[in-house]
C-alpha cells in the first residue's frame, strides 16, 4: 500500500493528531514518511514517532534522544553523511543524507502516551509490507524493540513464536532478508543501561560486515 501522510484509517490516532496540531501549530503533527534511501539494501524500523521529535519535526528519529544516538550511530558506521539530525534552528537537518539506509517506523502516527493499540499496529503494517517489498534480495533489517520486531514478521506472514527478540540476535527470514534485533534506542533504555553505545554499535557493526561480505 503506498503511504500518505494524509491517512486517518485509525480514528484514535487521526483524531490525537488533530489535537496535537491545535495545541503546536508549528509541529508536523501527521502520519510520518520514511526517511532515506530508495530501495535501500539496510531498513532500520522504529516504533512510532515521539511528540517532540518525528512528530515535530516529520522525520523519523529526529528531534529527541533516540534519534540523536541512532543517526550518530548510523554516521560512525558510514550509513549517513551527517550525525546531526537538527540543524542550527533546531529543524530536521536538510544536509544530513542516507547512504543505502532507510528509517521507518512500525506505526506511523505518534500515538497517545507513546503506546499504539494492537489494532493500529495491524492497521499500519500494510505501509510496512510495501517497505520490505521494495528491497533487494538478502537485504538487512533492524528492528528498534519488541513491537518492531513482530511488525516486520508480521509484514513477513511469519510468526513471532519462530523468531525471538533478543538483543543482537540475527535472523535469515525465508525471503532473504537478514533480520537484526536490537533494543530501541530510547532514553529510558541508555540511562538504565539496558542499552549502552557500544552494545549498540555492535549490532550495527554485525549488519556493516554482513553488507559488505554481501556486496549490497
Amino acid at each position: 500500500m503506498k503511504f500518505s501522510s494524509e491517512c486517518r484509517r485509525c480514528l484514535r490516532l487521526a483524531t490525537f493528531l488533530d489535537e496535537v496540531k491545535t495545541s503546536q501549530p508549528d509541529y508536523f503533527a501527521k502520519p510520518v514518511p520514511s526517511f532515506g534511501t530508495t530501495k535501500p539494501s539496510f531498513l532500520i524500523v522504529g516504533l512510532a514517532p515521539g511528540m517532540h521529535g518525528a512528530n515535530r519535526t516529520g522525520r523519523p528519529f529526529t528531534g529527541d534522544y533516540a534519534g540523536d544516538l541512532l543517526y550518530s550511530t548510523l554516521h560512525t558506521f558510514g550509513f549517513s553523511t551527517s550525525g546531526e539530525p537538527l540543524d542550527s534552528k533546531g529543524n530536521a537537518n536538510s544536509g544530513l543524507v542516507l547512504n543505502n539506509c532507510r528509517i521507518t517506523n512500525a506505526v506511523r502516527c505518534l500515538p497517545p502516551q507513546n503506546k499504539p493499540e494492537p489494532d493500529e499496529i495491524k492497521m499500519c503494517n500494510d505501509y510496512l509490507v510495501s517497505e520490505l517489498e521494495d528491497l533487494p534480495q538478502g537485504a538487512a533489517v533492524l528492528a528498534l524493540g519488541t513491537i518492531a520486531h513482530q511488525a516486520v514478521l508480521r509484514a513477513s506472514s511469519l510468526r513471532a513464536k519462530d523468531y525471538k527478540f533478543e538483543h543482537a540476535a540475527e535472523h535469515v527470514l525465508p525471503s532473504g532478508i537478514h533480520f537484526y534485533d536490537s533494543y530501541h534506542c530510547s532514553r529510558y533504555n541508555t540511562q538504565t543501561k539496558r542499552l549502552t553505545t557500544p552494545m549498540f554499535h555492535s549490532v550495527f557493526k554485525s549488519i556493516k560486515g554482513y553488507l559488505g561480505s554481501a556486496k549490497l
